[in-house]
């Protein structure tokens, strides 16, 4: 009977531990929302992956035309006959691998570890094998493509480099050298695009970044990332510290104090010289660890072992999507009251264009703004607008040179269709400097004073100042 009654109790307290674990799994899940978080999970990874074929393609492509412009080159030397085999072979072999990244990946083929795609391909996992089904599943199948792509890119850029070693050994021979220059380029930002894929995996929205915050509170997420994640099959993860069979595993390990009352015995008996030859074994140590590190870092993609070809600048803007290269701006200058004009403000607006991290092109519009002729005679009235184009061009550190072309329409009005008389438009040319302050604001961080001189100022009628100061902000 005793017997009976200590088994009852055990299923009744393990049947309720699991009914507290499930009801807090389902608290979770109604605050996370599954289906609108994996399908924005499935959108990404879809984008992404279509981001890396168009990528992949354009590459090959034009490295493909590049080494064929070379071997064509190859066909005038003494060494015609082995060009022309290797022409034949080398088109082979891009067509191959255009024909792999075209196609699906093979499944449990990916070998690389990415830190934000694992948390979020073994939490898809997690909701799937707690019944959450339908978009999970879809958003699963995408990220499980995407890590196959991912590594699709690995293997191409093991070929272009492979193809480049080979290349640089026989054009060294024939004295091509400056051919491979090129090739070197677009490896080198091949690498960084892929680089650049990785790390929109981190750009997530509020909603994506709450759940998996949410869910990794919970111990059943968190046994299942330690079990199921992919860093777990490279690593082996420590077990609950308060698991029996962990405290078992653990057992006849020296402890932290154990550790640190043995140096500090050894430092003591090892004499005056006993703490330098510590603090020189410290660094050493370090150093090994920095070179692990760096391993580390190069599995993750965070560094790249391409060549930079000699002299060339590489131009960050051109991994970036157009929409990141995009600058946003406003304006303001204000010109006092004269015997012609009140008090104005030049309202502006601008959207640039980062051509490189030097050169930005754009173009604004802006509104003339009536304040009166003095604080005691405010009244406001259209005194004008304007349309805009620019280029700024980095000089150094935070200035730099600016230059522009404008069209000014400086007369009072009462409604937009005078606006169409292009004959009352006047010109402005532009010419000055920039200078960026960084400030530490949220909408303000990059405060813009603009000096400039318009010399088509003095052929205007009336004419207006030559001399132009700006205020803006950059966004």
């Amino acid at each position: 009977m005793t017997t009976l009654r200590i088994l009852l109790i055990i299923v009744f307290l393990l049947t309720g531990v699991f009914s507290f674990s499930q009801y807090r799994l389902d608290s979770l899940l109604d605050k996370i929302d599954p289906e609108k978080w994996s399908a924005s999970i499935e959108r990404k990874a879809e984008q992404l992956q279509e981001k890396i074929i168009a990528s992949s393609l354009k590459t090959l492509g034009k490295l493909q035309k590049h080494e064929e412009k070379i071997y064509r080159r190859m066909l005038a030397t003494k060494d015609s006959l082995q060009a022309k085999i290797a022409l034949g072979d080398i088109k082979n072999k891009y067509k191959s691998l255009k024909n792999k990244i075209e196609n699906p990946p093979i499944p449990g083929a990916a070998k690389q570890y990415i830190p934000k795609l694992d948390t979020l391909t073994t939490s898809l996992k997690f909701l799937e094998q707690n019944g959450i089904t339908g978009k999970v599943q879809d958003a699963l199948a995408k990220t499980e493509l995407l890590q196959g792509k991912f590594q699709q890119a690995e293997e191409i850029k093991k070929f272009i480099r492979e193809r480049r070693q080979q290349l640089k050994v026989q054009l060294e021979n024939l004295g091509l050298v400056k051919e491979l220059k090129k090739f070197n380029k677009e490896v080198y930002y091949y690498s960084a695009q892929i680089k650049e894929y990785r790390e929109l995996l981190k750009d997530s929205r509020k909603a994506e970044r709450k759940a998996i915050e949410l869910l990794s509170k919970t111990k059943l997420f968190q046994d299942f990332m330690r079990k199921n994640s992919m860093i777990a099959s490279l690593f082996r993860f420590p077990s609950d510290p308060n698991d029996p069979a962990t405290l078992a595993n653990l057992a006849g390990l020296q402890t932290r104090v154990q550790v640190n009352t043995l140096i500090q015995q050894q430092i003591a008996s090892g004499g005056p010289g006993a703490m330098d030859q510590f603090r020189q074994n410290m660094q050493s140590a370090q150093s090994e660890i920095d070179k692990l590190k760096n391993k580390i870092s190069q599995f993750d993609g965070g560094s790249s072992d391409d060549v930079m070809p000699e002299g060339f600048k590489p131009n960050d803007q051109k991994t970036k999507s157009f929409w990141k290269r995009l600058e946003y701006g406003a304006n303001i200058q204000t010109q006092k009251a004269t015997n012609f004009f009140p008090v104005i403000s030049d309202v502006g607006l601008s959207l640039g264009y980062k051509l490189n991290n030097k050169s930005i092109i754009g173009i604004g519009a802006s509104y003339k703004l009536g304040w009166g002729q003095g604080w005691n005679h405010i009244k406001f009235t259209n005194e004008g607008a304007g349309l805009r184009s620019y280029i700024d061009w980095k000089l150094k550190g935070g200035f730099w040179i600016s230059g522009g072309y404008e069209m000014n329409y400086r007369t009072a009005f009462n409604s937009l269709s005078i606006l169409q008389d292009r004959s009352a438009w006047q010109q402005s040319g532009l010419l000055g400097a920039s200078k960026v302050l960084n400030v530490k604001s949220k909408f303000f961080k990059k405060t813009k004073l603009q000096l400039l001189w318009d010399f088509l100022s003095y052929q205007q009628v009336p004419r207006t100042q030559p001399v132009i100061f700006r205020v803006g902000y950059n966004f």
